[in-house]
């Protein structure tokens, strides 16, 4: 296992007589910095609207180089599979999400075939991306080249060039002012995602930066901009089809 190998579980304070959907959160950190103790806030946001939601640790470069990240984000979705019904959630209603690094971490898992055996990625119902990169080769930036620099494929570490019409609907949310993953990133996989017939929300608010998106999720700042909103509406659409 390791110290980086752990997860955290958020539920509803009320308790529940059938199982929960999952929402399985990755914290964004450029795959060199993060924790799961610093997102409790984001967790607990989408768990008191009626969720189980389950935060991993991965381990971070320099400790490890890409893909091991993804491969420890994917053991972490195979372990809520085979074990969340245990702690009362329902493992055929998995939506995976994050922000940053962690929402290319999610869309990754959920896209591209080679991390998740098939039953596992067809019990994902819906993505939610936060200020995402998923379109950024040519790697033209320090975070970009030091993580990917290597990658015997580089196209392939890309989750645009992974999209499918068998793909999950995604929600997209981006800032106009991020000038650390440019708004393109959401636009670009939107607008592929649109071209295969993949259902997609994408959601650009032109006053918030990178990590404004994310901290709309805290109580203090979700005058901001409605990305809680935004997360609940679609999670009701993905997870209770026909509400």
């Amino acid at each position: 296992m390791g110290p980086r190998r752990k997860l955290d579980l958020y539920g509803p304070r009320e308790e529940n007589e059938k199982p929960l959907p999952v929402v399985v959160f990755f914290y964004g950190g450029a795959w060199n910095s993060g924790s799961r103790t610093h997102y409790g806030f984001a967790a607990r946001a989408l768990a008191a609207m009626g969720y189980l939601v389950v935060v991993p640790d991965y381990r971070l470069v320099p400790e490890i180089e890409y893909p091991a990240f993804l491969k420890d984000c994917a053991a972490a979705a195979a372990w809520v599979g085979e074990h969340i019904a245990a702690y009362g959630g329902d493992p055929e209603r998995l939506v995976l999400a994050g922000h940053s690094a962690g929402a290319y971490n999610a869309a990754c898992l959920a896209l591209d075939p080679r991390w998740l055996a098939p039953a596992l990625r067809s019990a994902i119902v819906g993505v939610i991306g936060l200020s995402g990169p998923y379109d950024f080769y040519p790697f033209d930036g320090p975070i970009s080249q030091r993580v990917f620099g290597e990658a015997d494929n580089p196209r392939q570490t890309q989750p645009i060039n992974h999209v499918g019409p068998d793909a999950a609907p995604m929600l997209l949310i981006t800032g106009g002012r991020d000038r650390l993953v440019l708004p393109r990133n959401s636009v670009n996989l939107s607008a592929a995602l649109e071209r295969a017939g993949v259902p997609d929300r994408l959601r650009l608010y032109p006053r918030l930066g990178h990590a404004g998106i994310l901290f709309c999720l805290s109580l203090p700042l979700r005058w901001r901009a409605p990305v809680l909103e935004d997360c609940r509406a679609f999670l009701a659409e993905v997870t209770n089809p026909g509400m």
